[in-house]
């Protein structure tokens, strides 16, 4: 246990006597400090390692909320003042590695390493970084541990990382260290594309800021474009043998999933974010094929091209539902597509994503004080109904020319069912959530988060996005 135990239950207990810009001034500086390492392992284990440790540009966080008090991410990493043992500063995030965990190439048996990053304000003197992860029963428990002293110029590259790309402030409302900053940046467009980047730009910040409760929460956001030149038009797309020069490397096929869309150059990704204040990270994806990715604290990937005439919604809704994912920490709700995850749930135990619950105490429902008054726990719904229609749904081919003429019945028809006013409105548990139709609960029968509509978010989701802004926006 650590000798300043103790001192760190005080700073939980009264944040008033820490969270404080004096603090800030007393423990930090103007700067930020990015660590980048390695973690490495296997389904069952996992290690880290120290790649580098770089100063970026002015912090763009906030200045009064230090501790991470939202309680979200598979992960979290702490940093304290090292000859006091304070507890400085403090963040939740997941990490692509442990979704890694749960798919069939590390169930055969496979060793991977990813690339990651933790950001925070540039300490003055010495710190002990932590990193810390959930076991079964979700309390979280150290398994790494660093050293950084900042004062030391063989441990601290100060070299100018990011990329000389140009910078511009779509849409500006403030001091970065009291808004919410996302960077938006394009994977895929080449050089004579960054007027096309532009726009797409525009147009999918107007969608997001058109939804509720981004729309009423504005005015708590700046979001800037970084134009990232590729050398080639589009990104990797292996099962279709289509490999690009896209300069933040981001693919399709993520865990043999054809729509997901992640990157694993985490270094290029954070170079040439750095060139703008940025607490989030959308990457437009220059691609027509249906996908995109987002996790949590890391970054969203929403594809931009709808080449199928009436069905250009749909990049709406990507761009939303995965940002839901990276901003809010958001689960997904829907359960009957398919996945290249195994058990992402883990059978008895309660998720950290607000919006999904395993309802293992149903007199106690995680988001009780939004439930319908008199609701029945669990909620029914025409759920049997529902999963028919899907199962009839998921055979067709979503590659296939006449996917969406296909699809068109089976969609009007689950349509039908998530709009039943009996249910509609209500917030429940509804069965099905979280890529399992068993076991785990939604908190309405639609919802952003469930259905591939332009359907809001739910009132938990909608306060869970709410909670996210202030928290920020401090």
């Amino acid at each position: 246990m650590r000798c300043f135990a103790s001192l760190f239950m005080l700073v939980l207990v009264i944040p008033s006597l820490v969270l404080s810009s004096p603090v800030y001034d007393a423990f930090f500086t103007p700067k930020t400090l990015r660590v980048d390492y390695f973690h490495t392992g296997t389904k069952t284990e996992e290690w880290f390692s120290l790649d580098q440790v770089y100063q970026e540009g002015t912090w763009p966080g906030s200045r009064v909320n230090f501790l991470d008090t939202l309680n979200l991410g598979e992960y979290a990493f702490r940093v304290y003042d090292k000859p006091t043992g304070m507890l400085l500063y403090s963040r939740g995030y997941s990490t692509i590695f442990n979704e890694w965990q749960t798919t069939d190439e590390a169930l055969n048996g496979a060793t991977k390493t990813f690339s990651e990053t933790v950001r925070f304000p540039y300490p003055k003197r010495a710190v002990q970084l932590t990193i810390v992860r959930r076991d079964k029963k979700m309390i979280m428990h150290e398994i790494f541990s660093l050293v950084i002293d900042p004062t030391d110029p063989t441990q601290v590259n100060k070299e100018g990382r990011s990329a000389s790309f140009k910078v511009t402030p779509l849409m500006e409302n403030g001091d970065p260290s009291q808004k919410v900053d996302i960077v938006i940046m394009g994977d895929g467009y080449s050089r004579a594309e960054m007027e096309q980047f532009r726009k797409d730009a525009k147009h999918f910040n107007d969608v997001m800021f058109g939804t509720d409760p981004f729309s009423a929460r504005k005015k708590d956001f700046n979001v800037w474009i970084v134009e990232a030149e590729s050398k080639e038009s589009g990104i990797d797309v292996p099962d279709k043998n289509v490999w690009k020069g896209n300069i933040l490397g981001n693919q399709y096929n993520t865990f043999s999933s054809a729509r997901y869309v992640l990157t694993t150059d985490n270094k290029a990704v954070r170079d040439i974010a750095g060139a703008a204040p940025y607490d989030f990270i959308c990457i437009l994806i220059t691609d027509s094929r249906y996908g995109g990715g987002g996790i949590y604290n890391i970054y969203a990937t929403p594809y931009t091209r709808e080449e199928t005439k009436g069905q250009e919604w749909q990049r709406d809704y990507v761009y939303v539902h995965e940002f839901g994912h990276s901003f809010a920490g958001l689960g997904d709700e829907y359960y009957s597509s398919s996945t290249g995850y195994n058990d992402f749930y883990k059978p008895g135990v309660e998720p950290w994503e607000p919006n999904v619950t395993a309802l293992l105490d149903p007199k106690n429902v995680k988001w009780k004080q939004f439930l319908t008054p008199g609701i029945q726990i669990p909620t029914l719904w025409e759920k049997a109904a529902y999963d028919s229609i899907s199962g009839e749904q998921s055979k067709l081919d979503r590659l296939a020319s006449d996917y969406y003429a296909k699809r068109e019945p089976f969609y009007q028809q689950l349509t039908a069912i998530r709009k039943n006013p009996k249910q509609a409105g209500h917030v429940g548990a509804f069965e099905g959530s979280g890529y399992s139709a068993k076991g785990l609960y939604r908190p309405s029968v639609d919802c952003r988060m469930f259905s591939l509509s332009l359907v809001g978010f739910d009132p938990v989701c909608t306060a869970g996005i709410n909670r996210m802004i202030d928290f920020y926006a401090r």
